[in-house]
């Protein structure tokens, strides 16, 4: 069963690191980790796919300000697969994101709003949160 996870008044800076463990659902479609200021201005929006219409199982990263979605930045590389037990580390640098797979590859998302301070965190969709770090 689905879970999800949402923090407000959080404050990650650069240099902050964020780890996700959990397990990805068997049937699972998508999950999402999403940082910003609340649900409608994310900095990062984390969104792996695994029945995508265009690429089938892929990585999408995109920025949402003041309710509008920017371009997506899409990333055939998937090493997430469904039934997975897995961790995944996101770091902040101040003007990049930064997304560490289970098999090392790393993705890397600008930070297009500037935003010094993430203070809301997400972690939604076909995703069994099992723990969740911030070092």
């Amino acid at each position: 069963m689905p879970m999800e996870l949402e923090l407000k008044h959080v404050e990650l800076r650069a240099g902050d690191v964020l780890k996700v463990q959990g397990r990805i659902l068997d049937e699972a479609q998508r999950f999402q980790i999403d940082l910003g200021c609340d649900e409608n201005d994310l900095a990062l929006h984390f969104n792996p796919r695994f029945n995508d219409d265009t690429d089938g199982s892929v990585l999408v990263c995109n920025s949402k300000i003041a309710g509008s979605w920017g371009d997506e930045k899409r990333e055939i590389h998937n090493p997430l697969r469904r039934g997975a037990t897995v961790k995944i580390i996101l770091r902040l640098t101040g003007d990049m994101y930064e997304v560490e797979m289970p098999d090392g590859h790393e993705l890397q998302f600008p930070n297009r709003e500037g935003l010094d301070v993430i203070t809301y965190i997400r972690v939604k969709g076909d995703f069994r949160l099992t723990s969740f770090k911030i070092y």
